[in-house]
């Protein structure tokens, strides 16, 4: 198979979709490899890097698109790339179609065969392709919350760990998955009152064994948060339900009983967000102002870190690229269910009902979608 890996184009997004190594394992399963000129460079890996491993070096997108059977990508495609989709390709990647239904219809239309990375799935339902990133953008999180609560980026001017004699910042967590645990971490380690939110006793329990004794569970309810979030300086939402849109769990009229020059960082904005007034900001545009509330809600943060990011994205979805290479994506299916998670629409068909009721849109299971297409 003809593996390629068009550069990413999104605004401040760094990463890549493979590393060396992983053109260096794909080669010895007996594939090929085309990568768009300097598309590693972000990630500190240049063409040369590429090549002398085996890969080949073409100068544009299109030919990347034009010639590969399977695109490898980090962010889902963009309006300029969507003419590029085309019907029979795979296309492995981050999608979070749920939450963009221009992107759901244009892949749709293309029929093009989208493997999701954020719905690969394993049978003690985590998500092996969305960790390493979430723990990137958790840890990032309470970085970033730190920096925009200082007073010359619009916040309150409050330091997330206090000093000795001055209380340090309070912290609310929105979610106690991946992304939560990393930010309450972070958070604490930096000295902060952290307080982290979930639905499931069972996980408090767990978040409460594990966690430092600056770090307190709580159930999370509208009443809670709306009880606790007046005494929050930091608010970090992370919240996931995988496939399907996030839950507004902090309302409009929630900011209006916060402090003045607090901060939000939104995690689950990829998924729409669980903050009612966060919209997706880019790196270099990172921050608005909501009711005097300091909104953070940049829907690549990882992209902040390529080079982390890239090395920890191409430890978990090599191996699954690897499947769908060496058997084609309907054998890769059939044989492994965690990729059959992943397939959100398959030449024109929606397979992730998740994915299906956020646009009212037809949704058929898998078995089906094989059936058509043999």
């Amino acid at each position: 198979m003809l593996i390629g890996v068009p550069r990413e184009i999104k605004t401040h997004e760094y990463r890549v979709a493979l590393v060396p190594a992983g053109v260096i394992e794909l080669i010895k399963h007996g594939h090929k490899v085309i990568i768009e000129k300097d598309a590693g460079l972000g990630s500190s890996f240049p063409d040369e890097l590429y090549t002398d491993v085996g890969a080949e070096i073409v100068d544009t997108a299109a030919e990347v698109w034009e010639r590969a059977d399977m695109i490898m990508k980090v962010k889902e495609p963009i309006a300029s790339e969507y003419p590029l989709m085309r019907e029979g390709q795979i296309l492995f990647t981050y999608f979070h179609f749920a939450a963009s239904q221009e992107l759901t219809e244009a892949v749709i239309k293309s029929k093009a065969v989208a493997v999701a990375y954020e719905t690969v799935e394993k049978a003690d339902r985590s998500l092996p392709l969305l960790i390493p990133m979430s723990e990137v953008a958790g840890r990032m999180a309470a970085q970033e919350g730190a920096k925009y609560l200082e007073k010359a980026q619009g916040g309150r001017g409050v330091l997330l760990g206090g000093i000795p004699g001055v209380r340090p910042a309070n912290v609310m967590v929105l979610g106690g998955g991946i992304v939560g645990i990393n930010s309450a971490r972070i958070a604490a380690g930096m000295g902060a009152n952290v307080y982290i939110f979930d639905i499931s006793p069972n996980r408090l329990r767990y978040l409460d064994e594990i966690l430092p004794k600056n770090i307190t569970t709580v159930f999370s309810s509208e009443g809670n948060i709306r009880e606790m979030i007046p005494d929050m300086d930091l608010v970090i939402g992370a919240v996931l339900i995988p496939g399907a849109k996030a839950p507004h769990l902090v309302n409009r009229d929630m900011l209006k009983i916060m402090k003045p020059g607090a901060v939000v960082v939104d995690v689950a904005i990829d998924q729409g967000g669980c903050i009612e007034t966060a919209k997706p900001t880019t790196h270099d545009n990172p921050t608005y102002v909501v009711d005097d509330i300091v909104h953070y809600c940049v829907a690549n943060m990882p992209g902040g870190v390529p080079n982390t990011s890239t090395r920890g994205l191409t430890n978990v979805t090599l191996p699954y690229a690897i499947q769908l290479a060496n058997k084609g994506w309907k054998a890769a299916i059939l044989d492994n269910k965690e990729l059959e998670l992943g397939l959100n629409i398959a030449h024109g068909i929606v397979t992730y009902k998740d994915v299906a009721e956020a646009f009212d849109l037809e949704w058929s299971p898998v078995s089906e979608v094989m059936r058509s297409t043999i």
